[in-house]
Formats: structure tokens, sequence, C-alpha cells
């Protein structure tokens, strides 16, 4: 059974619809016990770092993340797994992975403007090898966000695309993983990356 974390501030309708359309049984849930007793946890996320810290059940994310089970970040989601952010004034994350969040500059070193927030459908380009990249080829997923995960040499990179600055798309180290895209909205390849995850679900319960 999937939980997914409800503190306000997530596409819950949109991530529990796909997981709907992939099979899986999966509840909403504020309630610790029960967020604890899950197989794994989605963690969504759509706004503000600094108000979603405020507002996340920090504790029992962390005892979850302990207990080895596996752990998906999406969007805003896949950032509070991090040390810390800038948006609205620095604030600390969860830290269950080692980087730091940071805005699109909205310009490049030459001086040219960009749009931010970096918002469409960009090719991901994988780095390294993964259980949730398993039998994936590289494709299109659907990006929007104005603040990107600065964590170029870090261990925990899997995939990436280009928007003026390397922007981590896929992360992942242990039983704790993140999407900065919506995979949810990103047609096959989304859809894919999630049927791996409910995969690696599967199989961490079939060894427990």
């Amino acid at each position: 059974m999937i939980g997914i974390v409800d503190y306000g501030m997530g596409n819950l309708f949109s991530v529990s619809k796909a997981l709907e359309r992939l099979g899986a049984e999966y509840f909403i849930s504020t309630d610790k016990g029960e967020l604890l007793a899950a197989d794994a946890l989605l963690l969504p996320g759509v706004g503000s770092f600094r108000d979603a810290m405020e507002r996340l059940p920090v504790e029992t994310v962390k005892e979850f993340a302990a207990s080895g089970k596996p752990l998906l970040g999406i969007c805003l989601g896949m950032q509070l797994l991090f040390e810390e952010s800038e948006e609205n004034g620095p604030t600390k994350g969860l830290g269950l992975l080692p980087g730091s969040v940071r805005r699109f500059p909205g310009k490049t070193a030459d001086g040219q403007t960009y749009k931010v927030p970096h918002m469409g459908w960009n090719r991901l380009e994988f780095v390294q090898t993964s259980p949730l990249l398993k039998n994936l080829e590289e494709d299109y997923v659907y990006f929007v966000h104005s603040y990107y995960l600065d964590a170029e040499n870090s261990d925990v990179l899997l995939a990436k695309v280009n928007y003026h600055e390397q922007v981590s798309a896929v992360v992942g180290r242990d039983n704790i993983f993140g999407m900065q895209f919506h995979p949810e909205k990103s047609s096959k390849l989304g859809m894919a990356l999630l049927a791996n995850f409910l995969q690696l679900v599967e199989e961490r319960k079939a060894v427990r």
C-alpha cells in the first residue's frame, strides 16, 4: 500500500489518479501511524519551500526514511528531501539527501535573459544507472518550477536536463528518490518511472 503524504500543498488528485492507472493501492493521510505503516511514501508538493516545511510532518517523514522503505518526492516534494533552499530566505529541508535548492537567475553568463519559471517539456539525460530508470529510454517530461537543485557533482544525480543551468531531474540514493518534474503529467516516460518505483516497492516487500 502506497501512502501519499497530505500536508495541504500537493497535487493529490493527479498523483492518486496516476497510481490508479497503474493499478496501485494507495491512501492519502496525515496520520503518523498510517503513514509509517505504508510500504512506500509519495511526497508531492506545489508551492513555497518554506511554507511546505512549516506544514510537513517532518519527524514522520524522517522516521519513515530511516526505516529503509522507499520514499519518492515529486516536484517541490523532491526539493524538500535536500538540505536547504534559498526560496523566501534560507530554509532548512529534510536533509535526507545532500544539496541545495537555488532560484534560476533568469540571466545567462553572457547577459541574455530567459523565462522563469522553467515550464514545458525537456528531454531527460540519464547520468547513472538506477532501478528507477531500469529498461527506460531517454525521453521528454514536463516541468513547472522556478527553483532547481544544485547537485552537479553529487552522487545522487540520476538524470538531468538543461535549462540554461543544469537541472537535477531525477535523484536517488538508497531508498530515497525524487523527480523534479511531474511524472503523472509526463506521458509514457512519466508513467513508466512511476511503474518502476512501484516495482521497486514490490521487490523490497518480497525480501522483508
